[in-house]
């Protein structure tokens, strides 16, 4: 790989004629970078296409090419990819129906608004694969018809399509109206009962790890139930009989549904497995009386998924807060609190939870300035990235707190260019605090030649716009690829170097 040549190809400031130059000699990993480029004319794409089919694909998804511009026999996937953004012609679909390549068969059974002709030809696909992934994206008169196939991976699929229609979904766990399944994938292969060794020595095998049948199918009827409980469409009455099922995975699959019945929650909440009871705590479908109860699980994950359900009430998140350990994020029941819950959170003798809120970026200035002056260094953390606050208030942060929260007045957007050359050369050196000054919009020339003594933050300075150009041209022999390649990609970069090092 030729860093040097990647990082030109992302380089915003790379002029027109070195890109026609880097398309000529590109590889996939240059193609891929020039493919990034927000400039990249039509004429340009289409000359990338041609070089580089896996760019062809991507720039197909991204719009910049149209059904003129791809050739669906020499450029397969490209075309695939136009007609799954219903940019392709009607009949490559038609073409790639009968391709013998399966994996394009695959990739065109996936795609939307195929002609009626097209999926009748997918549906009756000679391999399974192709059928399965047709009933995984079909529409709901398709996909009610492949409920009933009499191969389980392709059920499995149906169960998986939020376009199936809830009734046929209902059907397809409980068994009720539909014939059994004939066939699996594992008893397409092998003789049963087999089960699938997890660290299957096989190179050729791709059966699923775990996957096995005694002629019930088992593994694919537990994924198929699984997935249709992960699917919003299924009628809550067809799944609340699983909360009694064995199957951790259907219990998880469950507890995070956000339609469930109040007593399905409640037999929820005493499952043995706290995972289980950690997804339940984070749904927002639990109760008030149950968010209570989970508030004394000291299951694993529970309380602090519990601190994440948007409805948890403030004094409950208060108890959960000194309870376990929640980490500086903004929790969403604070993101949306009121402004009077705001100034009594403002107000809580728990540093934690102040520190919680000084994580939201929209608080009115006299709440904002006084976290930004609280004794307990946590809370000023996670209150000096907030815009709006004043060159010295962050001067007063660092005079007070020191090292603990260099980094993030460092992060703070209206930190001045003095300030940011202070820190970055503050004593003793904070290394967050350089790649903070690093990637910063004010940082100067001076504050990033100091970042270079930090291996990531030499990394970050790289590439910043206010590098010296010779410094610049100097990190291009860098030992570090990844410097190397942000060098090249640095937009100060001079122009009459990217001319010599293009081809």
């Amino acid at each position: 790989m030729n860093h040097v040549l990647c990082g030109l190809a992302a380089n915003t400031a790379l002029p027109s004629e070195l890109v026609d130059r880097l398309i000529a000699v590109a590889d996939a990993d240059i193609a891929a970078d020039l493919a990034d480029r927000a400039d990249l004319s039509h004429a340009q794409a289409i000359a990338l296409a041609a070089r580089v089919e896996e760019t062809a694909v991507r720039l197909a998804y991204e719009g910049r090419l149209t059904a003129a511009d791809v050739d669906p026999v020499a450029q397969p996937y490209a075309a695939l990819a136009l007609l799954d953004e219903r940019a392709g012609s009607p009949e490559w679909a038609r073409l790639f129906a009968a391709d013998p390549v399966v994996e394009r068969r695959e990739k065109l059974a996936a795609c939307s608004d195929l002609p009626p002709d097209v999926t009748e030809t997918l549906a009756a696909d000679s391999d399974v694969r192709v059928v399965a992934e047709l009933a995984l994206w079909t529409t709901p008169e398709m996909a009610a018809r492949l409920a009933g196939h009499p191969h389980a991976e392709v059920r499995r699929g149906v169960a998986a399509n939020e376009a199936t229609p809830p009734a046929v979904l209902a059907a397809l766990i409980t068994g009720e109206g539909l014939p059994p399944a004939q066939w699996c994938l594992v008893c397409d292969r092998e003789e049963t009962p087999f089960v699938h060794d997890p660290l299957c020595p096989r190179i050729d095998c791709d059966l699923r790890s775990g996957a096995s049948c005694d002629g019930s199918h088992e593994s694919t009827v537990h994924e198929m139930q699984q997935m249709a409980l992960w699917n919003p469409a299924t009628p809550t009455e067809a799944v609340v009989g699983f909360a009694d099922h064995p199957s951790t995975l259907l219990h998880w699959a469950l507890a995070a549904r956000r339609d469930l019945p109040v007593e399905v929650c409640g037999r929820l909440a005493v499952d043995p497995r706290p995972g289980v009871r950690a997804d339940l705590a984070e749904n927002p479908a639990i109760d008030d009386a149950l968010i209570r109860a989970l508030a004394a699980d000291r299951g694993h994950d529970v309380q602090r998924r519990l601190a994440r359900n948007p409805h948890v009430p403030l004094d409950v998140l208060t108890h959960l807060v000194g309870a376990t350990k929640i980490g500086s994020t903004l929790l969403p029941r604070i993101a949306v609190a009121s402004p009077a819950e705001v100034k009594e959170l403002a107000e809580s003798p728990n540093p934690t939870v102040r520190m919680l809120l000084a994580e939201r970026r929209d608080l009115p200035t006299e709440i904002r300035d006084a976290l930004a002056a609280d004794p307990d260094a946590k809370v000023v953390k996670s209150i000096a990235p907030h815009p709006g606050l004043s060159e010295a208030q962050l001067r007063a942060m660092v005079d007070r707190h020191g090292v603990r929260v260099v980094a993030k007045v460092a992060a703070n957007p209206d930190a001045s260019p003095a300030m940011l050359e202070d820190l970055a050369r503050h004593e003793p050196p904070v290394q967050k605090a350089l790649r903070e000054v690093a990637r910063h919009r004010n940082t100067t020339a001076p504050s990033l030649l100091a970042c270079l003594v930090d291996k990531q933050a030499r990394l970050i300075a790289a590439g910043h716009p206010a590098l010296p150009p010779p410094v610049i041209v100097e990190l291009l022999a860098d030992d570090d690829w990844r410097v190397v390649e942000a060098a090249a990609a640095n937009p100060s970069l001079p122009r009459a170097v990217m001319s010599v090092l293009v081809p």
